[in-house]
C-alpha cells in the first residue's frame, strides 16, 4: 500500500510546526543553532514556525495523511536565492531577511541569523529548481519510507517538467538517503563554525535515458 500524501494548508500550520519541532530536536544543525536540550526544547519551535510560515506563503508543504511526516518545498527562479523576498528593491533588503528571522525567533541568538546567511551563501544560482528546504518524520515513524515517499512524489514531477532539485543534507545518514534518490554532492560542503557539516546536494532531472 502506498503512502497517502496531501498538500498542507493554513489549517495544518500548528501540526506541521509540532511535527518539525519533534523531528529535528536531535538534528545536528538544530543542536548547533540551539545548544542545550532545555534551551532547544523551549525555543526551537519558533524557528520551525518561521520556516512553516515562509513555505505556506511562497511554496508547498506535502504532508502524509497520518500527520507523521512532511516536506517543505520552495520554487527557486533562475535569478533568485530562496532567502530573497519577491520584488525586494535592493541587495540590502535581501540581506535583512536573516536579521528579521533572528529578531522574530530568538533575538539574542546570532546562530539563527548565521545559519540563514551561510546556507544562502552556498545555494546554487543561475537555474530554476525545486528546493527541498526541510523534510521531517516524527521519531517513532522513521525508517518506514515516509520521507522517501514524500520526496519521490515531487521528484517525479521534477522529472516530467525537466526541473532540477536541491537540498542541504544535515547528516551523513541523510546524505546517503538522498544519493539513492539521485542527488549528488555539489563538492562544496558547509562546515558550521564549531559545528557540524552540511552537504549541499543537486539532482538533475531524470529522463528515459538516464532514469
Amino acid at each position: 500500500m502506498g503512502v497517502a500524501i496531501r498538500t498542507a494548508g493554513a489549517d495544518d500550520r500548528d501540526l506541521v510546526v509540532r511535527l518539525l519541532d519533534e523531528a529535528f530536536q536531535d538534528d545536528p544543525v538544530s543542536s548547533w543553532v540551539f545548544p542545550g536540550e532545555e534551551y532547544r526544547r523551549r525555543t526551537h519551535h519558533r524557528l520551525m514556525a518561521a520556516f512553516t510560515d515562509a513555505v505556506l506563503a511562497d511554496g508547498r508543504i506535502d504532508l502524509t495523511e497520518d500527520g507523521a511526516a512532511c516536506a517543505l518545498w520552495l520554487p527557486v527562479p533562475a535569478d533568485e536565492h530562496p532567502g530573497a523576498e519577491p520584488d525586494s528593491g535592493s541587495e540590502a533588503d535581501v540581506e535583512d531577511v536573516p536579521v528579521r528571522i533572528r529578531e522574530a525567533v530568538d533575538p539574542d541568538n546570532e546562530r539563527v541569523e548565521a545559519i540563514a546567511r551561510l546556507t544562502d551563501g552556498i545555494h546554487p544560482a543561475g537555474r530554476a529548481h525545486a528546493y527541498l528546504w526541510m523534510i521531517g518524520v516524527v521519531p517513532g515513524r522513521q525508517g518506514e519510507g515516509l520521507g522517501t515517499a514524500l520526496i519521490e512524489s515531487v521528484l517525479d514531477r521534477c522529472d516530467r517538467e525537466g526541473l532540477p532539485a536541491y537540498l542541504e543534507a544535515s547528516s551523513a545518514r541523510g546524505r546517503v538517503l538522498y544519493e539513492r534518490l539521485g542527488f549528488e554532492f555539489t563538492g562544496r560542503a558547509l562546515d558550521l563554525p564549531d559545528g557540524p557539516r552540511m552537504w549541499p546536494m543537486w539532482r538533475e532531472p531524470r529522463t528515459r535515458t538516464n532514469a
